[in-house]
């Protein structure tokens, strides 16, 4: 066997795995994660329970693989995005793309929270790389300062007239910073890539959930409209 290749064992659990997972999502699409049940999954797969936790240590650690799947799936959509050049309307589009691909995924990770479930920190790093790559681009179509000028204080990015002074949010934000990482934006930058995250995960919310359904308009007008609403403010 060359060296580095998987063993026909590793292959194998590798496979079943895969297997559970598939079984998982189907589960929570139709009961959601707080209805997860492992013997269950076993059952479908012709196991013993016993046999499934050589897999899987418990329901924690099958949903905990379930979300660093759908956090990395997202980090992975978000960084083609920008990569390509797409800009803050791109990068809303994936998303909203990522997110109606499958709805279970979306709401696993940004849904009501699983009951007793703490996801571990990689997850939290995989969610600041989402962030930080939101961050970037907001930084690069900054209509305030400088383009890419990122280190900058806010009140010497305003050069031709933008107001010196932070609105509340700003200011607030510029003191509570711990969600955007160790990364450099300035304030009025966090504040932008935040009203973008809060804004565009609100409209998606409603949507996935069926709010909209029977309204009479399309939902992706309303995104678009949102995305380009928000592009216009400093």
């Amino acid at each position: 066997m060359a060296a580095g290749a998987a063993s026909p064992r590793e292959r194998y659990r590798s496979q079943v795995r895969a297997e559970i997972k598939a079984r998982a999502w189907e589960q929570i699409a139709t009961a959601g994660a707080s209805g997860l049940s492992l013997n269950a999954i076993a059952k479908e797969l012709g196991m013993s329970g016993p046999a499934l936790y050589r897999y899987f240590g418990g329901r924690d650690d099958l949903i905990t693989e379930l979300v660093r799947d759908a956090y990395r799936s997202l980090a992975d959509t978000f960084a083609a995005a920008a990569d390509a050049g797409s800009g803050l309307s791109g990068l809303a589009r994936a998303m909203r793309r990522w997110a109606l691909e499958d709805p279970q995924r979306y709401f696993l990770v940004y849904g009501t929270p699983v009951p007793g479930y703490r996801a571990p920190d990689d997850t939290t790093a995989t969610a600041r790389e989402i962030m930080a790559t939101l961050l970037d681009v907001c930084a690069a179509e900054d209509p305030v300062g400088a383009a890419g000028d990122v280190g900058a204080d806010a009140a010497d990015a305003t050069e031709e007239g933008a107001p010196a002074q932070a609105d509340a949010l700003e200011a607030h934000v510029a003191d509570h910073r711990h969600w955007a990482g160790d990364h450099p934006a300035p304030p009025h930058v966090l504040r932008r890539a935040l009203a973008y995250w809060t804004r565009l995960h609100g409209v998606l919310s409603l949507e996935l959930a069926g709010h909209f359904t029977g309204m009479g308009f399309d939902p992706e007008v309303l995104f678009t409209a949102e995305v380009e609403g928000l592009k216009g403010r400093g």
